[in-house]
């Protein structure tokens, strides 16, 4: 019985410290990355608009299933390798330069807005997340351990190795 008792005041001392170190953290965020591919700004935006065959090279994407949108553009669900699904509409799409999307969940807002800037040898495209983490855990793991830009970082090397290219990320 002690042990139990133990445990559980270990389990009530880690939530609330969670609670203590994540609740005060801003729930808003806005974090940018950007990676050079050698690849024309059309190549790209192929790429990112073709959203049914993004588990062919989004990791963690395991199948995606269109929506009817309501505003004209495209949706989609992702359903991650670990179940979670996230809805995401296209709110603004200026070919082959600018796409914004949402995820359109009020539960999980958020936008990615992506400029892709043609170069010499290529293309630069920057992707700039504003998002909000309302669970305070989520808050304190994105500050503490994953980062706010991971998930922006792995579609970067993802959409790279996609095309063959290792790329470089940049702030």
């Amino acid at each position: 019985m002690k042990w139990i008792l133990r445990i559980l005041g270990v389990v009530v001392a880690v939530a609330l410290l969670v609670v203590v170190i994540g609740e005060p953290l801003p729930k808003q965020h806005v974090v940018s990355r950007q990676a050079t591919y050698h690849q024309p700004p059309e190549a790209i935006w192929q790429a990112i608009m073709d959203y049914e065959k993004f588990p062919t090279w989004i990791k963690g994407v395991a199948r995606v299933e269109p929506f009817q949108s309501l505003n004209g553009y495209p949706g989609w669900t992702e359903i991650e390798s670990n179940g979670m699904k996230i809805p995401l509409q296209v709110t603004e799409a200026v070919p082959p330069r600018r796409l914004v999307t949402r995820i359109a969940d009020p539960n999980l807002p958020g936008t990615w807005t992506t400029e892709i800037t043609p170069t010499s040898g290529g293309s630069v495209m920057r992707i700039t997340e504003d998002g909000y983490v309302n669970n305070p855990l989520f808050r304190l793991m994105a500050r503490f351990f994953f980062g706010y830009a991971s998930t922006l970082d792995s579609y970067l090397k993802s959409l790279g190795e996609k095309f063959g290219e290792q790329v470089t990320l940049q702030n």
